[in-house]
């Protein structure tokens, strides 16, 4: 019975949308897919939490629906208006599946999905789209090439000055950094994870990109997760890379292992050497891996390198959300996100 209300109501917008729309333009995204669009797009949806958080910062006006619920942390920074959109669900993550009766009833004219693309993408995106008969495209997204991400979503939803201005800023944030990471010697330092703080993020990993341009990633597996919970490790093994710095996802063991006897024997906790990632509105340094990673980028960079980073880090992680979250934010709200994240 869903499956036949899904093609109804699928049959029912691409006739609505043929009768109302007189003209088309046709979208090459990521993956070279040729995806027939409506010419002026109004109403998007996004296929995943990465999607959502970079669509935001560029169109929020346009969002008919969210893959997840925004983090709770959200509602001191995001306008209200963006809480009470229908949720979607999500293509990848093993979060759920898209919602497609939801999505249809949405009236949205796209679905669009940014991030790494999978191996199985192009058959994926086909598929949906000719079940659902609404296009899906694909935009690419990694750290270093978030410009060309935000001008391609720039022609795919056609706000190209305002993706240029996101585009510039991204590229600028990342040669900064690049400049930074080319001026310093390394620290040695793990990225830990988990309720157990026995999970790592392993070097050449997709969520690694920060972690590996700004220091030297000790976690060098043979097998890197493409989760970002990342890689179980022990902690014999931690013992043996022995980091002199550690940073802890805002979900792990950080309030603990200063008093851990375990932990105690590390470096980086003998020295004090260890920090909690901020959190808010989401994970700086990724999970999901998505623009927000800059903030992640610009912290750590100050954190571990405070000479050759010689900015105010609360001027520019406020810019930041001045253009991706549309909003002010105040010298106490900043001071709350970064408590447990400063040099001691």
């Amino acid at each position: 019975m869903k499956k036949l209300l899904a093609i109804v109501l699928a049959a029912c917008l691409l006739w609505g949308g043929t009768a109302l729309a007189e003209e088309s333009r046709v979208f090459v995204d990521s993956v070279g897919r040729e995806v027939e669009l409506p010419a002026e797009i109004t109403k998007i949806a996004v296929s995943g939490p990465l999607a959502q958080i970079v669509v935001f910062a560029l169109a929020p006006e346009m969002l008919v629906g969210i893959a997840n619920a925004w983090d709770p942390s959200a509602e001191a920074y995001l306008p209200t208006e963006y809480y009470n959109l229908p949720l979607l669900g999500q293509l990848y993550g093993g979060q759920g599946e898209l919602n497609l009766e939801t999505l249809l009833a949405t009236g949205a004219q796209v679905v669009v999905d940014v991030g790494e693309p999978k191996g199985s993408i192009v058959e994926d995106l086909d598929a949906l789209q000719e079940q659902v008969g609404i296009p899906f495209v694909h935009i690419s997204a990694y750290t270093k090439s978030m410009g060309e991400t935000y001008r391609a979503l720039g022609e795919l939803l056609g706000k190209q000055e305002e993706a240029e201005a996101l585009a510039s800023y991204c590229e600028d944030v990342y040669a900064r950094a690049e400049a930074i990471a080319a001026s310093v010697e390394k620290v040695n330092l793990l990225y830990i994870t988990g309720t157990e703080g026995l999970h790592v993020i392993a070097k050449d990993s997709y969520h690694s990109e920060v972690i590996d341009l700004l220091s030297n990633n000790l976690a060098v597996l043979e097998d890197p997760s493409s989760k970002g919970t990342g890689n179980a490790v022990d902690m014999e093994q931690i013992l043996r890379w022995n980091p002199d710095y550690i940073l802890f996802a805002p979900d792990s063991i950080y309030a603990t292992v200063g008093e851990d006897p375990n932990w105690q024997t590390v470096t980086a906790i003998e020295n004090g050497d260890y920090y909690e990632v901020p959190l808010g509105p989401y994970n700086w340094m990724g999970f999901p891996p998505s623009v927000q990673r800059l903030l992640g980028m610009m912290w750590m960079a100050k954190l571990l390198y405070p000479q050759a980073a010689g900015y105010d880090l609360y001027e520019e992680v406020a810019q930041y959300f001045r253009l991706f979250y549309h909003c002010d934010l105040t010298q106490e709200q900043y001071g709350a996100l970064v408590a447990n994240s400063i040099g001691k």
